[in-house]
């Protein structure tokens, strides 16, 4: 799937999509009100080495899709995230992080529960649809949390 159709299938209600260095963040904040502090992405698109090198993403036509799961996602798929990291910064998960279209835990992120996936085909995208609309709905409740506490003490 190329990055154009996977940012389209990404862009869903109240998504905003600010980009860095040429990657996408997709983030759930539907009144464009979040302080900075709370716009946490849901959904990354990262096409460079710009902040790691450990997935070798400088190769043509090779991009990452990142996603922030559930702990109880995560952990479904993958066991206990990896608390270890390298001087790099990298966990250690078993996981060739330079492999295409395979769905595996984030290479600095797998902590916070997020995975990860270069490249993926769309018979793959099919496959994680659950897990995106998983990862929206999350971003979504986290939103309508922040936005409840701040009428309650508003």
């Amino acid at each position: 799937m190329d990055i154009d159709r996977l940012t389209e299938l990404l862009t869903l209600p109240g998504v905003q999509t600010p980009t860095a260095y040429g990657d996408l963040f997709f983030i759930y904040d539907p009144s464009m009100d979040l302080p900075a502090e709370r716009q946490m992405p849901f959904a990354t698109i990262v096409s460079a080495d710009t902040y790691e090198s450990v997935s070798n993403l400088d190769r043509p036509g090779v991009y990452r899709l990142n996603l922030g799961l559930t702990k109880a996602t995560y952990t479904s798929l993958f066991g206990n995230p990896p608390a270890a990291r390298d001087d790099a910064g990298v966990v250690d998960t078993g996981h060739d992080y330079t492999a295409l279209d395979t769905v595996m835990p984030h290479p600095v992120y797998a902590p916070q529960h997020w995975i990860c996936v270069l490249s993926p085909s769309d018979g793959t995208i099919d496959r994680i649809q659950p897990l995106i609309t998983e990862s929206y709905e999350f971003a979504v409740r986290r939103y309508d949390n922040f936005k409840g506490r701040q009428n309650i003490n508003g």
